[in-house]
């Protein structure tokens, strides 16, 4: 099931990206810059409302953005629902490990042999 829910994924990013690298000049549309066959794997599709499934054939939902920038943009979109932005209020889950619990435990016990 895992495996087929891959293969889908892949599918679908395979035949957007091909779709959108046709469609758009190969240009980031958040800094603008160029770019080649050479370095076209630094180029990838941005999905404006955020839904990887709302691909329409006239790509109204694509952005070509460099790999710096689509990454800049969904930091932006955490942070501003919420999820990535401490002063938010927004709940987040907290460490609970604590590495170093036991050491002092441990190093007493260690000056006993």
């Amino acid at each position: 099931m895992i495996a087929e829910a891959n293969r889908a994924r892949a599918a679908r990013e395979t035949d957007y990206r091909g779709q959108a690298l046709k469609m758009y000049p190969w240009i980031c549309g958040r800094c603008g810059r160029e770019f080649t066959h050479a370095n076209a794997q630094l180029l990838e599709v941005h999905h404006r409302d955020h839904n990887h499934d709302n691909n329409p054939p006239d790509g109204s939902n694509w952005e070509l953005l460099c790999t710096y920038c689509h990454e800049n943009e969904h930091r932006r979109y955490l942070d501003h629902a919420g999820t990535g932005d401490p002063q938010s209020g927004a709940s987040q889950p907290r460490a609970t490990f604590k590495a170093f619990e036991d050491l002092d435990a441990l190093l007493k016990g260690k000056d006993k042999r």
